[in-house]
């Protein structure tokens, strides 16, 4: 399949399609609670962390707000508004670890029509019991062929409507909506760090700062535990790596999709791998400075910013899901 990014006009157009509830989360500045919106944000001489030496300023998109607890609603609805009526009589599926379904499973109930997700089956509790809570019906995999149902773009035994998670034109212009608010809530932003699970959300968030604000670089953010895109960008070529399932559920794979391959290699400024203590860590780091609670895809961003590896500037982490399993959190709070 050849996908090409999505023009300014496509994510424009989405932005109006997607109900209001997915639209306009806020952007705050870590450790200080200020939020940016109400006008650009001022330049000066010197780097924006203050004084020489000092670490970035960090700036928190908050898309675990959503009401599904991540951006997954954006594209899931842009996704199902431009789908054929008749397509969904017949329902939904798709094929996410968690968010993604909610995002498909909430859009399906606001329509009306049953949706059925296929997740792996290491799955956090926490996300298969938000799916049964919206009334999809979920069906679990072995992490092969839950990929493969990705890489296949379907599965042969499921009825309706398929939603791929990643590569669709339309999941990948409703989340290009983020970009967009990005660019109108922090015009003097210095470079953006997204989480990088199968490139639908960086790549989106690119295509739109690309057109609205072309100078600033958007990073990937991956996990050491599987992270293919930072090796495929070291080998110029698509590469598997061994993957290793954790908590981090959101992101992480053996490989980079061969559609979104090209996409991730000109939109994005390159990937930043972080460990699993890096990432524990932003998700204290946001509990305690900004009380915001962000699931493991979430906080990966926020661990790259802090270990400076994309600049002292005004840094944006896309905060994108905050659906953290209560266990896991406890522990990481024990911690």
């Amino acid at each position: 399949m050849r996908l090409a990014p999505p023009t300014l006009e496509e994510i424009e157009a989405a932005r109006e399609r997607i109900p209001e509830e997915g639209l306009d989360t806020p952007l705050i500045r870590l450790g200080t609670g200020i939020g940016a919106g109400s006008g650009p944000a001022p330049r000066t001489g010197e780097p924006a962390g203050g004084k020489e030496g000092a670490g970035p300023e960090i700036w928190l998109k908050l898309e675990n707000l959503q009401p599904i607890g991540s951006f997954k609603l954006r594209g899931a609805g842009n996704a199902m508004a431009l789908a054929d009526p008749a397509l969904l009589e017949r329902g939904v599926y798709t094929a996410s670890a968690g968010n993604m379904a909610q995002g498909v499973a909430w859009t399906a109930r606001r329509l009306g029509i049953p949706c059925t997700v296929l997740h792996p089956d290491h799955a956090p509790a926490t996300k298969v019991e938000a799916i049964h809570a919206l009334g999809a019906t979920t069906v679990p995999l072995p992490f092969d062929q839950w990929w493969e149902v990705l890489v296949q773009r379907g599965h042969p035994d499921q009825q309706g409507f398929f939603i791929h998670p990643v590569s669709d034109p339309a999941v990948l212009a409703g989340n290009g909506t983020v970009g967009l608010e990005i660019a109108e809530q922090l015009p003097g932003v210095d470079a953006v760090v997204v989480p990088f699970g199968g490139g639908g959300l960086s790549c989106g968030i690119a295509s739109a700062l690309r057109a609205r604000l072309p100078e600033v670089p958007v990073h990937a953010a991956e996990v050491a535990t599987a992270a293919p895109l930072a090796a495929s960008l070291k080998a110029g070529k698509r590469m598997c790596v061994e993957y290793q399932a954790s908590w981090v559920d959101g992101i992480g794979s053996g490989s980079v999709l061969a559609e979104m391959w090209p996409l991730a290699r000109s939109l994005l400024a390159g990937s930043q791998v972080v460990s699993l203590e890096a990432v524990a860590d932003a998700v204290r780091t946001l509990v305690r400075e900004a009380r915001v609670v962000a699931e493991g895809a979430g906080a990966a961003p926020v661990a790259v910013a802090r270990s400076g590896a994309v600049g002292r500037g005004r840094v944006v982490c896309v905060v994108s899901g905050g659906n953290l399993d209560a266990v896991v959190l406890r522990r990481l709070l024990g911690e």
